[in-house]
């Protein structure tokens, strides 16, 4: 099984892109198809064994699209000043278009030789060749709009391809007949109106890809972090590369001011680098050799010298990016309303139209009259504005959290998050920072305290866990030589053991020396420990307990201010931890928290989280993403608090990559802004099609309202124009830091 991304041309509303995708979920062979209309891509999960890419790329031409291959950046389609000249042409001709059929209306001067009474054929044949200048002009629409049909996947261009084609047709005959010498023939000429549609569809597309860039501006803004180019160094000797030279192991050079150009580890010098738009983190940060830096972090004032370690898609910008795009071609639950809608729509139109043309021909109603009818409901029923109305939303809604430090999987969670009513939190790295220290360590062994933490942090140094960390922090403090260990081993919710210097130490809490049937007689000292709010690590061998070493953590300083605001918000937020019951609940009462769940098991974690959502909690996980990858993956939404130089957590749906809880009450703020901003932009987009579809049929004609095909090129324009702005209102959203 694979998955691939697949940049598409060709689709212009969401017929289109509900076309396809019903097309392609139809192959044998691909397992699962999502089309994506604003980012213009499709992500296809296909079986590999039964289908190649060029198997694809054959599939999207059958449905009447062309695929671009592989979607590997985010591009802006930034309206080039040919376009833009060629827009400013066509706009002077329509209003001398326009000027010269409908000038005599208001008493405007009017060339003899094209004056409609005086010279009616000149006349007729001056619109006629605006009209094939228009339709050349147009020509992509009429083109779409007919393989569309051919290929069973009607949409918008196939709407006002028969609209316009049917308007120019009547006209050609029209025309024939003034030439012929039947003069009233000039009243039932629509060269203008199908000249003036093409222009108004065209008018509406380069406002609208003007809009749909801008929300992408966000993501785009992350794919320019990293540089363009870098200098590595070759035998002593500097060159300047494109980031697409440079190789796995290479040495690359980076001064004060430059940014880092790939993920790599520091073998020569010291600098501070900005590492804020992956962390959060404001103030720079110390860093020397052996130590990583991330591609796009700034050098503030050193000199340094980093071999390369992941390029390309490997890197961590490349990877947020990724898991960005891959989450805007997620379908929203609340889209598949627009998307059924929009399934039915055109065809519906369709029908709509030949109805109503017939009945105005029934009713006794001209034939003119009748035709017009028929284009006006064709051109004006716009199913744009119903398949914009969710995709912009949400693309706009996942570029504002990738900019603040959220990377949300699936679109479905900015719909879902609104509804969370409990969050279960992890202690340790998550409502804590983490950064353990060694506090206070009873010694009952025979072996020097120093001697005992050697062994301990020589262990401790092989581990993921934060606690690990604060022993090989020790030992580099007090410049303490780790030593050799065999025979490790991690036990999921216990501890660790491992055999240093002939020893075999066994590290971890008070289930792991019941694990191994070793009596425990220190409960009081545990007890004493914990009450200074320690999380306790015994050391044992295989007979006895050597030690207990409490180790302190710092509580998060904004954890107490996202706790108060989550309780007033009508939030349960819970504490469900390894750790001992009087720490866990000593943390707890100091930011906050009532219910305490303590001395629990990853599987345990697990059971939490199932009887939770058994008494119909919508739950929200958070926690660090190592042991807790069993609840965030059961969890509604899972949560990581990562710092950001591993992101590729399959078990969680957010990561965090500020690091900071704040973060959790804006991904909830945006979700409900979101979510109310796609049902704003569905209201529109219904209101819309109910109102001026009637009005197209001529229902209000007896109130003094009716529309022609121009207007309604000119209402439709504007619908679509009416849902981005909209949308377009949620990078206004206020994020708290």
């Amino acid at each position: 099984m694979r998955k691939i991304i697949l940049s598409i041309d060709g689709m212009t509303c969401s017929a289109c892109s509900n076309g396809l995708e019903k097309y392609l979920n139809k192959q044998n062979g691909i397992i699962e198809a999502t089309v994506n209309l604003v980012m213009a891509n499709t992500t296809i999960i296909y079986d590999e064994n039964i289908l190649e890419q060029s198997k694809l790329d054959e599939f999207i031409k059958q449905a009447g699209f062309k695929s671009l291959g592989e979607f590997k950046q985010i591009r802006q389609e930034s309206r080039n000043k040919k376009e833009k000249n060629k827009f400013i042409v066509f706009t002077i001709l329509a209003i001398i278009l326009m000027y010269v059929s409908m000038g005599h209306m208001i008493n405007l001067p009017i060339f003899d030789f094209l004056d409609v009474t005086t010279n009616p054929v000149n006349y007729t044949i001056c619109l006629f060749v605006f009209a094939i200048i228009f339709i050349i002009y147009g020509g992509d629409i009429l083109r779409n709009g007919y393989k569309n049909l051919i290929h069973k996947t009607p949409n918008m261009d196939t709407l006002v391809g028969i609209g316009v084609i049917s308007s120019f047709l009547y006209s050609i005959y029209s025309m024939i007949q003034i030439i012929q010498g039947h003069i009233e023939h000039t009243h039932h000429l629509y060269f203008e109106s199908t000249a003036i549609v093409i222009y108004f569809i065209k008018l509406g597309r380069y406002l609208d890809g003007l809009s749909k860039d801008k929300t992408k501006e966000a993501i785009q803004k992350l794919v320019k972090i990293t540089p363009n180019q870098a200098t590595i160094k070759i035998d002593g000797i500097e060159k300047q590369v494109t980031l697409d030279e440079i190789h796995k192991g290479d040495i690359i050079v980076c001064k004060p001011g430059e940014k880092v150009a790939v993920d790599g580890e520091i073998c020569e010098g010291i600098a501070h680098f900005d590492e804020a738009f992956i962390t959060g983190e404001s103030k720079p940060v110390g860093k020397k050799k052996g130590d990583r830096v991330i591609a796009g972090s700034i050098n503030y004032d050193g000199y340094i010298e980093y071999k390369a370690e992941r390029i390309g898609k490997e890197s961590t910008i490349s990877e947020i990016v990724r898991l960005v795009i891959e989450a805007s071609g997620t379908k929203a639950p609340i889209a598949k309303i627009a998307d059924t809608v929009s399934g039915y729509f055109v065809p519906s139109v369709m029908i709509l139209a030949i109805l109503t043309f017939i009945v105005h021909l029934i009713i006794g109603t001209e034939f003119s009259e009748s035709l017009i009818r028929f284009v006006t409901i064709l051109v004006v029923a716009c199913p744009c504005s119903l398949g914009l109305a969710t995709p912009l939303a949400i693309i706009v809604a996942e570029g504002l959290c990738a900019s603040n430090g959220i990377l949300v999987k699936k679109s479905e969670i900015l719909e879902n998050a609104q509804k969370v009513d409990t969050i279960v939190f992890d202690k340790t790295g998550t409502l804590t920072y983490g950064a353990l220290k060694i506090a206070e360590i009873k010694n009952e062994s025979d072996i020097e305290t120093s001697r005992l933490l050697q062994l301990i942090g020589s262990i401790e140094a092989k581990a993921s866990h934060p606690i690990g960390k604060a022993f090989e922090s020790y030992l580099e403090e007090h410049k303490i030589n780790q030593l050799e260990v065999t025979e490790f081993e991690n036990l999921a919710g216990l501890g660790i053991i491992g055999t240093v210097d002939g020893q075999k130490l066994i590290l971890g809490n008070a289930k792991i020396l019941t694990e191994y049937h070793i009596e425990n007689r220190y409960q009081k000292e545990e007890e004493e420990l914990s009450q200074k709010g320690n999380s306790i690590v015994y050391v044992a061998n295989e007979k006895r307990v050597l030690a207990l070493v409490g180790v302190n953590d710092i509580v998060r300083e904004n954890a107490e201010a996202v706790i108060k605001e989550l309780n007033k918000n009508k939030i349960n937020t819970i504490m469900l931890t390894g750790d001992n019951k009087d720490t866990a609940e000593k943390i707890a009462s100091e930011i906050g928290i009532v219910q305490v769940i303590s001395n629990v098991l990853p599987s345990e974690k697990t059971e939490t989280i199932k009887e939770l959502k058994e008494q119909g909690k919508y739950v929200m996980m958070c926690g660090d993403g190592i042991n807790d990858s069993p609840a965030l993956a059961l969890a509604n939404i899972g949560i990581s608090v990562n710092s950001g130089t591993d992101i590729a957590m399959d078990s969680s749906d957010v990561i965090l990559t500020k690091n900071d809880l704040a973060s959790i009450l804006n991904l909830i703020k945006i979700s409900k802004k979101t979510v109310r901003n796609i049902k704003q932009n569905l209201f529109w987009a219904f209101f819309y099609n109910c109102l001026m579809i009637p009005v197209a049929m001529g229902m209000l004609v007896g109130m003094g309202i009716s529309i022609n095909p121009m207007l309604a090129s000119v209402a439709m324009m504007f619908s679509s124009i009416t849902v981005i702005l909209n949308a377009l209102r949620l990078k206004r959203i206020r994020i708290d830091t």
